[in-house]
């Protein structure tokens, strides 16, 4: 049962070991990546994600700290988050939030029509109130940087 081997397998292999390799692709490839890693750190450095945002949201963003103020105190209009001497009653503000004791809230999908001409701005709100929706639009202006809900 057992075979005797032929001579093929008592020869040596020879390995070509003249075959040089190079580390240069490995180094290029770590360069690139380096570069890559560091124009992502400086991408973010230089444009950060808070100045991708419009001025359509910041007017939204200023109309739902004003209801979301307003529902936490009773000042009317609530502090920081209007122009010095607005009326909340005079402006009409009071009637489309359903009186000075309601609690409104904002649509998610509410906003439209965002104009900004300067420091003055205008957007369409829709609002709940005690389950009824409606819509109005809303004047803003711009103090010191900050969207503040005004009269026109």
């Amino acid at each position: 049962m057992s075979e005797e081997q032929t001579g093929s397998d008592d020869q040596p292999i020879e390995v070509d070991q003249t075959d040089k390799r190079s580390i240069v692709p490995f180094v290029a490839a770590a360069v690139i990546a380096v570069v890559v890693l560091i124009s992502i750190v400086v991408g973010g450095l230089l444009a950060p994600a808070e100045k991708n945002v419009t001025e359509a949201d910041r007017l939204a963003a200023a109309v739902t700290n004003y209801i979301d103020a307003r529902s936490r105190t009773d000042q009317r209009p609530p502090p920081g988050v209007a122009c010095p001497g607005f009326d909340e009653a005079k402006s009409g503000l009071t009637d489309r939030l359903g009186g000075p004791e309601s609690a409104a809230t904002i649509d998610k999908k509410g906003f439209s029509n965002a104009t900004v001409n300067g420091n003055r701005g205008k957007i369409d709100a829709t609002v709940s109130v005690g389950g009824q929706s409606t819509s109005s639009t809303w004047n803003l202006t711009r103090v010191d940087g900050t969207w503040l809900v005004c009269t026109p």
